[in-house]
């Protein structure tokens, strides 16, 4: 307790990590306004508005809440790096384990909330920048909504999202098919990504090192995982889009420049969502191994 107490202190007493969160707000939600002024008439799928929601932008290693993330976790273990709270003297295996576990824990806790935050404050800033030509499917129909929330109408009574009083309506884009899971899936990446810093900081010791190693890490993921998809015939998710958007941007990049749409799931089976978040989740693994063992050999942070 007095590790997390120490970690929290430490955190809230940092202005960067408050200009973090709100830059990381701010820039989620215009990107999420642009993408939405520029959708064109008709109506918005459920995977459409989860795009929207998390401000995907094809090329980029990852979405910008959990590179945000990513670079408060980088941030926490450098500045305990540059300015540490024990003399090296004091700072024994069994203290540092204790230490980076407290700030695991407390980047994560700051990471879940942000993503939170950052998908209510885009569902707000696309409610309001989508064109009059464009209807979300599952405020108008039905048909469109995801099992569980239609589910959850029918206990209530409603036969839709709209005949429900007192629920607001950009709530309607999470609520398509897939995009709850989708979404989930999403939050769960941005506390990956935050972990992913702090770990890849630890085994840096520094924050720089830390953001460029995160930044790396998806590009080489995900072209390895697609060399062997390619290899074994099995095409990537329409969800991938969502969580992984480096790849589905060099699809999105090829066919733009050479003609066609983007390909995301082709002929023969699709890889599983729990694949998808098993290799989402397997890099902050290894890197923990990797930092406990380092840490061994270290007399210092």
């Amino acid at each position: 307790m007095r590790v997390l107490a120490y970690e929290l202190r430490r955190v809230r007493g940092l202005r960067s990590t408050w200009l973090l969160l709100g830059l990381v707000l701010l820039c989620d939600a215009a990107v999420a306004a642009l993408l939405a002024a520029r959708t064109a008439d008709g109506e918005l799928g459920g995977a459409a508005a989860v795009r929207l929601l998390t401000a995907t932008v094809p090329l980029l290693p990852l979405p910008f809440a959990a590179l945000g993330a990513g670079l408060l976790g980088a941030l926490s273990y450098g500045q305990e790096v540059r300015h540490p709270g024990l003399a090296a003297s004091q700072v024994g295996y069994p203290r540092r384990v204790r230490l980076l576990a407290g700030k695991l824990l407390v980047t994560g806790a700051i990471a879940a909330p942000l993503a939170l935050v950052t998908l209510l404050v885009d569902a707000v800033a696309v409610h309001l920048a989508l064109p009059a030509g464009v209807t979300v499917s599952a405020a108008s129909d039905p048909a469109a909504l995801s099992d569980r929330v239609a589910r959850v109408l029918a206990a209530a009574g409603a036969g839709g999202s709209g005949e429900l009083p007192g629920v607001p309506a950009p709530l309607a884009l999470g609520a398509g098919h897939g995009a709850p899971a989708a979404l989930l899936a999403f939050a769960l990446l941005v506390v990956v990504a935050g972990w992913t810093g702090v770990l890849a900081a630890a085994l840096t010791r520094s924050a720089a090192g830390g953001v460029l190693l995160l930044c790396a890490l998806p590009p080489l993921l995900e072209s390895g995982v697609a060399l062997v998809l390619r290899r074994t015939g099995t095409a990537w998710p329409p969800r991938a889009a969502e969580l992984l958007p480096f790849h589905s941007g060099i699809e999105w990049a090829y066919g733009w420049v050479y003609g066609g749409g983007r390909r995301v799931a082709g002929s023969g089976s699709v890889l599983s969502d729990p694949a998808l978040l098993a290799a989402v989740a397997v890099p902050a693994f290894v890197l923990l191994l990797v930092t406990l063992a380092v840490q061994v050999r270290r007399r210092a942070l």
